[in-house]
Parts: structure tokens; sequence; C-alpha cells
């Protein structure tokens, strides 16, 4: 009987009494890598059209919300702006995110879990668009 005692104390598990003795804490390791949910807020210079793509890519992720400087391109061609901005803008909405002028020379782009406090220095961005098409 000794046997079947000793296998249904190895299987019962410890008892509540050696539980409540254990206070030990297990250690977790972080391996270095950004949690998921942490916020970025990232600069971004278009000089080209291309210079869109890093954005649209960052704001896909979901955790980053754009500070895009437009001065460059403003500068060097009104239309590939314009067809910059409404990249962005596309984007922007599939994401559910805010889009605005901040300024005459950025856009702030955020995710949808965050909103854009829009005073009058603030405009939208089809009236910052469509000045800078003029």
């Amino acid at each position: 009987m000794g046997f079947f005692s000793n296998l249904k104390e190895k299987l019962s598990g410890p008892k509540y009494e050696e539980l409540e003795q254990e206070t030990g804490y297990v250690e977790l390791e972080n391996d270095g890598e950004i949690s998921k949910s942490k916020v970025l807020v990232r600069p971004f210079l278009l000089e080209d059209f291309d210079d869109v793509k890093p954005v649209l890519d960052s704001l896909r992720e979901g955790y980053t919300i754009a500070l895009v400087n437009i001065r460059p391109l403003k500068d060097k061609d009104l239309v590939e702006l314009k067809r910059a901005i409404n990249k962005l803008k596309k984007t922007t909405d599939a994401i559910e995110g805010e889009i605005a002028g901040f300024g005459d020379d950025f856009l702030v782009i955020t995710p949808s879990f965050a909103s854009i406090y829009r005073s009058k220095q603030m405009k939208a961005v089809s009236e910052h668009s469509e000045e800078a098409a003029e």
C-alpha cells in the first residue's frame, strides 16, 4: 500500500500549506524589443514623392504618429506635393486615422486611437493641398 500512497502524493501536487510557504518570484527576461503597444512619434521629411513610402509603412503598423515636413517637396514640385498628400490622406482614411496640416510646412498623421486637437493654426488637409496646387 505504500507504493500507491507515494504515487497518489506525487500525482496530487503540492498541498495548500506547501504553496502558502512559497514566496519566490519569477523574473521574466526582456529581450530588448519595443512593446507593440508603445506609441512612437516619428519625424519624416518629404523631398520626393518616393519619400511617402516609409511614412505609409509606419502608419500601417498602427503605432506611429507621423510628423511630416513637406517644405522640401513644396519648394521643389507642387504637383508632386499634392499627389503625396492625397496618397497620405487615402492611407490615413483606410486606417481610420486623422491627418491635419500644422503650420505651412508640416502634416500630423495619427492612428485610429489618437485624435488631433484642431485650432486656428491647424488646417484641414484638403484646404492645404488646394493651397499647394495654387
